[in-house]
């Protein structure tokens, strides 16, 4: 007998995942004119002259290429015709100048004001993940919970899913530690609403330096379940809450 099987839902249409690398390529030349125009990017000197036109807009293509489909940057170098030390140039500079994060902090703005939703958000989520990373990309550490060696991520997203904050350290840097960095950027970002974690979140430590920065978000820990009821969700079972800061 053979297996049972329910075949996925698919469109009449075939998706074409290039269909919005020109919208793409815009914005990212309407974010480096906002950034000359505001004094982020400034004009670099060198004995060759920056790509500007087309080839500007062929870098760009190029980096998207390395960054959604996982091409190496020698061989995007020979398919453009551009050499691969340029476009990582390029993609490092601008990695640097934040060019890559404001598109973000567009993105998000403008999912935000099409759902009908303030600019900055009242609540946000924090947690971590420990992921096994490589000796040279980062310090690494242990995770004695999860067995893992390498880095731990802790981020903070809004309802949708949209991270506001990211930072990354050793794996066995506490998550009431960890954290600390991604309450800063929030309160830079002007957030002052409540930051929602898991119990690993409780602690004096974060409660000392909430008091020590009363313009930090507050810290409210919860179980996992109550975040459900927080954000308008049905809950199958009751979460115990706690609050700290």
């Amino acid at each position: 007998m053979g297996t049972a099987f329910t075949p996925a839902k698919t469109s009449p249409a075939s998706w074409d995942a290039f269909s919005d690398v020109d919208a793409f390529v815009d914005a990212v030349l309407a974010e480096l004119a906002a950034m000359a125009a505001d004094g982020t990017r400034r004009t670099r000197s060198g004995p060759k002259p920056p790509l500007t036109g087309a080839a500007l807009r062929k870098a760009i293509m190029a980096i998207w290429c390395v960054a959604f489909c996982g091409m190496q940057w020698r061989a995007i170098g020979q398919l453009c015709d551009i050499p691969f030390g340029t476009l990582y140039t390029l993609f490092a500079r601008w990695t640097r100048l934040g060019l890559w994060r404001r598109l973000l902090n567009r993105l998000i703005l403008a999912w935000r004001q099409a759902c009908g939703d303030k600019p900055v958000p009242s609540a946000v989520i924090i947690d971590s993940r420990s992921c096994h990373s490589a000796p040279t990309c980062f310090g690494r550490g242990f995770d004695g919970g999860k067995k893992i060696k390498g880095i731990k991520i802790h981020l903070a997203v809004d309802k949708y899913g949209f991270p506001l904050a990211i930072t990354v350290s050793p794996a066995n840097r506490h998550d009431s530690k960890g954290i600390v960095p991604v309450l800063h950027q929030l309160a830079g970002r002007g957030f002052k609403g409540t930051a929602l974690g898991d119990l690993s979140y409780r602690g004096e430590r974060l409660s000392k330096r909430r008091l020590a920065s009363p313009s930090s978000p507050v810290l409210a820990v919860m179980a996992e379940p109550s975040f459900r009821k927080v954000f308008g969700l049905s809950a199958p079972w009751p979460g115990s809450a706690a609050t700290a800061g």
